[in-house]
């Protein structure tokens, strides 16, 4: 890009953008608008999010645009997950961001109704306190989809898929505002494409393999002999859902069965060797959870 990275930038183009943007999520970003070849930061009109590397004490923050990028091409390339366009491109001082198109904008430069499942759930920090966005459990925004989503036979099995996801590669940040609804030309609502996939624990090692419960104030048999989601947890979130358990079994194949495909794009990615390694690991670890046997005594 033609421009320096927030970190070297001597003028106010960035601070005076910073919060400009209403988008959720801790980590800074920027909107970004595309003019012939070349992006500009701009205030109004974006059509894309660029997300610079964050600032924190975390590990690997160098590596978040490349986890994001990679996490999010597995997410379309292997597993069906709808998410949108999305690159790492440089800043002149050749440090990396993650650019990704807004999927939220019309051709005609309007914007799609939009809700993300806290505003669905009316779930804020004034009435549910600062972890509000962690309230919620995977079932509830399930059963949030089935009341508002008139085509939840298919916008569901695209959610459960999204909850395997997120376990399988780690996501321990997939909390209720990642999930939303959008209004499309028609004038029904579906479920948004996906955004804001990483694996998290490559950056914050203690964080837990859900931001949310998958049951609502429970968990089962099998968890409680464990400690951790196994096959017959998702086995039974599925059928919570309503899914077929045709269905149910055949999805939780596909994440059981491209380990290859998986390893080849790791491997393809810009992550740095000591940090593909840790994706591979914390992968391979999640799909021998995924893998394990429980029945009911």
């Amino acid at each position: 890009m033609s421009f320096e990275s927030p970190y070297k930038e001597e003028s106010n183009i960035y601070s005076d953008l910073t919060k400009k943007i209403s988008i959720s999520g801790v980590q800074i970003k920027y909107s970004i608008i595309r003019e012939k070849n070349t992006l500009r930061l701009t205030e109004k009109g974006g059509q894309y999010i660029l997300k610079p590397i964050p600032i924190g004490q975390f590990r690997y923050l160098d590596q978040a645009p490349a986890n994001e990028h990679l996490t999010m091409q597995i997410a379309r390339q292997l597993f069906k997950i709808n998410v949108p366009p999305n690159t790492v491109v440089y800043f002149k001082d050749t440090s990396p961001a993650y650019l990704v198109k807004r999927f939220d904008v019309r051709a005609d430069g309007l914007r799609f109704q939009q809700e993300d499942f806290a505003q669905i759930a009316q779930v804020t920090e004034y009435t549910h306190g600062q972890n509000y966005k962690y309230d919620l459990s995977y079932e509830q925004i399930g059963q949030l989809i089935k009341k508002y989503i008139a085509s939840y036979p298919i916008e569901i099995e695209k959610f459960f898929r999204m909850i395997i996801f997120n376990y399988v590669f780690s996501n321990g940040d997939a909390h209720v505002k990642n999930f939303s609804a959008i209004r499309t030309l028609e004038g029904d609502y579906i479920l948004a494409p996906a955004y804001d996939l990483l694996c998290t624990r490559i950056h914050v090692p203690s964080e837990s393999d859900m931001a949310l419960m998958l049951f609502t104030d429970t968990f089962t048999t099998a968890y409680d002999a464990y400690g951790f989601y196994t096959r017959f947890d998702f086995l039974q979130f599925g059928k919570v859902l309503g899914l077929k358990e045709s269905r149910i079994i055949k999805i939780l194949s596909e994440f059981t069965n491209r380990h290859m495909e998986v390893i080849k794009l790791i491997d393809n990615s810009l992550l740095k060797d000591e940090v593909k390694h840790l994706f591979k690991t914390f992968y391979e670890k999640k799909v021998n959870c995924l893998q394990m046997e429980w029945t009911e005594k």
